[in-house]
């Protein structure tokens, strides 16, 4: 892998102790990413996508096996701020404005008023939501309420860009929307980004790489590079090759027998 080594995952292995007795999550799972990519993750619920994404940021911690982002451990980037996170919902307090929702994790990181106005700005419009500023989040579409939680998520400037399923609930046309602007986010930001996706079209079209995972105990039965260039639209999807990448994601999630129609 050509680029520095952003995050390092090696022979994890989790389980879960529950009342029906153990729940082996994650089995043996080696991953290398590279600075600046774009990773999907895709395969069935339960597989261990979202575990693994909540295993990488320092949510929940491995039986076995280890973690180093940007050659530290996952604690140390955690308590380093190295992670934007961005869950299935947008998690906006509604009694808060749109500006007050995104200053947030500033305050409580402690930037000075101005720094937080001055960000809360910056992010806003680099979500194209600037104008929003003192609305309400019950005033908002669920799109434009996700474009608050990323520009929340990234208001810190973490250099990897965490993501579970973050337009899974939104209409078809509204997600197409929002997966055109992250691409163009990702291009102006060049963070790392990880993404959990249950949709093969979404995890081809924005993805530099994608992971297929198998279902429970999760590990993962195949990697697909490619090389889409990072400004593209929504018309790549008709063109044979990306017909190729998507089809070989099927096959792969066939194979793990976690393909549902």
């Amino acid at each position: 892998m050509t680029r520095p080594i952003a995050v390092d995952v090696s022979k994890v292995s989790l389980t879960f102790d529950t009342a029906d007795g153990k729940v082996e999550a994650l089995s043996n799972v080696d991953l290398q990413i590279g600075g600046g990519e774009f990773v999907s993750f895709i395969g069935p619920s339960g597989c261990g996508k979202t575990t693994l994404l909540r295993v990488i940021a320092d949510l929940q911690q491995p039986s076995s096996g280890s973690v180093t982002v940007n050659g530290m451990s996952a604690e140390q980037a955690r308590l380093g701020r190295n992670y934007g996170y961005v869950f299935q919902a947008p998690a906006l307090f509604p009694w808060r404005s749109i500006e007050a929702n995104l200053k947030l994790p500033l305050e409580l990181m402690g930037f000075s008023p101005t720094e937080q106005k001055q960000r809360a700005a910056r992010y806003l419009d680099l979500v194209n939501l600037t104008g929003f500023e003192r609305k309400f989040p019950w005033q908002l579409s669920g799109g434009m309420q996700q474009r608050v939680s990323i520009a929340r998520a990234l208001s810190f400037d973490p250099e990897l860009l965490l993501m579970d399923e973050p337009f899974g609930a939104l209409d078809e046309i509204v997600r197409d929307h929002l997966n055109e602007q992250l691409l163009q986010l990702w291009a102006k930001t060049r963070k790392t980004v990880l993404f959990v996706t249950h949709s093969i079209p979404e995890a081809v079209f924005l993805s530099s790489r994608i992971v297929v995972m198998s279902p429970r105990p999760g590990r993962i039965t195949d990697i697909i590079d490619y090389n889409f260039p990072r400004e593209r639209t929504l018309e790549i999807r008709e063109t044979p090759e990306f017909m190729a990448i998507a089809q070989r994601v099927r096959t792969g999630l066939r194979a793990g027998h976690s393909y549902d129609e």
